[in-house]
């Protein structure tokens, strides 16, 4: 658990920041700040896009008496996307964008199912379902 703290907190920003100054480098600084503040307009329209049509499907399906639970995991998947665009770097973009595209979402939606499934299959993860 250390170990994934650790990475989270410090390999993967150190590697991020490798990769924008290689990127300054290659372009040039001012292109690269330029390049960062494009992705974070464009991931942000997107993110909002993709929220609000999420929370309409949401909206949708309760109303209708369906269960909400795929479009919960969506929201999830979109704000954590969003969260990831406004840091600045590109690993952490593409990440970003990889969850707010509707096409890879649903591949990054069965990885965190199969995940919180198989956590709770080994009693770290417990779901109590209310009627």
């Amino acid at each position: 658990m250390l170990l994934k703290i650790i990475a989270l907190f410090v390999i993967i920003p150190l590697t991020d920041l490798l990769v924008l100054f290689w990127v300054a480098g290659y372009i040039g600084p001012l292109e690269t700040i330029a390049l960062v503040i494009l992705t974070g307009i464009i991931g942000g329209s997107l993110a909002k896009m993709q929220g609000l049509k999420t929370l309409r499907k949401f909206q949708e399906e309760v109303a209708f008496g369906g269960s909400p639970s795929n479009r919960i995991m969506d929201g999830f998947l979109i704000l954590f996307g969003a969260a990831l665009l406004l840091t600045p770097g590109f690993i952490t973009d593409i990440a970003g964008f990889l969850l707010l595209i509707p096409i890879t979402r649903p591949y990054l939606k069965k990885a965190v199912s199969n995940y919180i499934q198989k956590k709770q299959r080994q009693g770290v993860i417990h779901i109590e379902r209310y009627p």
